[in-house]
């Protein structure tokens, strides 16, 4: 008897040590940054760097800086990686006539800092859209987020009512998300619930959400559940689609390129 209290002892001392750790530590689980050499530069015309100076850390930005834009596309990359592979598709947003803003979070790229929470990630994103907003005025503004980024943007979106919010691989909620990949961890613990579901319902403009449907990092399903639960929100399923591979096909940049030409 003694021994299977002393062994019940030291699973309950583990199994809180574990949660504990998750708890505090859960940054390393749900964040993935990519640093990139301070020299880092990017070779592209009309593309310029800025900094954004934010509470203990300055975030990299890059901008696609054209003559005359219609206005501009403010994009909340994914988790994995950084502005050198996912500042893309830069003569799609020329012909389109849009100029295109981008930052790294904090740790990411060459940005500085490291994500601590939530608030700090929607404050950092709030910031980054002040930043560049004044130049704007009187254009048009196209929000974007992609995976990660899709809860963040949702959020801004609500705040600023921008001209379209675009939702690539958007989820309902972190929290949902956490209990498909982790069922046996409490909710409790996530400390970047995240929630789509409530932002999306606050946003008057049009809603474009694009997602795979052979996604398995984030079910179409999630999708399905936010088009309900927004106002004029349009869901355009890309047919082949995983998560990671999205942008690889044509109905992808197909329907952010119609959603474009409808801003007058």
């Amino acid at each position: 008897m003694l021994l299977i209290l002393t062994l019940a002892g030291a699973v309950l001392v583990a199994v809180v040590t574990a949660f504990a750790l998750l708890y505090w530590r859960q940054e390393s689980l749900l964040f993935a940054p990519e640093k990139l050499a301070a020299d880092y530069t990017i070779d592209q015309p009309d593309v310029v760097e800025e900094r954004i100076a934010v509470d203990g850390a300055t975030l990299y930005a890059l901008h696609l800086r054209l003559p005359d834009p219609k206005g501009v596309v403010f994009y909340l990359h994914g988790n994995a990686g950084n502005l050198a592979n996912w500042f893309v598709n830069l003569d799609f947003y020329r012909r389109a006539n849009f100029d295109l803003f981008m930052i790294d979070y904090r740790g990411y790229g060459k940005s500085t800092g490291r994500i601590t929470s939530e608030a700090q990630l929607r404050a950092d994103v709030a910031a980054a859209w002040a930043h560049i907003a004044p130049r704007f005025r009187g254009r048009r503004s196209v929000f974007i987020g992609r995976s990660l980024g899709t809860a963040l943007v949702a959020g801004l979106a609500a705040q600023v009512q921008p001209d379209l919010t675009i939702l690539v691989s958007p989820y309902w909620s972190m929290t949902e998300i956490a209990a498909i990949h982790y069922p046996l961890v409490p909710s409790v613990l996530l400390r970047y619930p995240l929630e789509t579901f409530r932002d999306i319902a606050r946003i008057e403009g049009p809603v474009l959400l694009l997602h795979g449907d052979r996604d398995t990092l984030i079910p179409l399903a999630q999708s399905k559940r936010l088009q309900q639960a927004g106002r004029a929100v349009q869901l355009v399923v890309v047919a082949g689609a995983a998560h990671n591979d999205l942008q690889d096909f044509p109905a992808y940049l197909d329907a952010i390129a119609a959603s474009l030409a409808l801003l007058r």
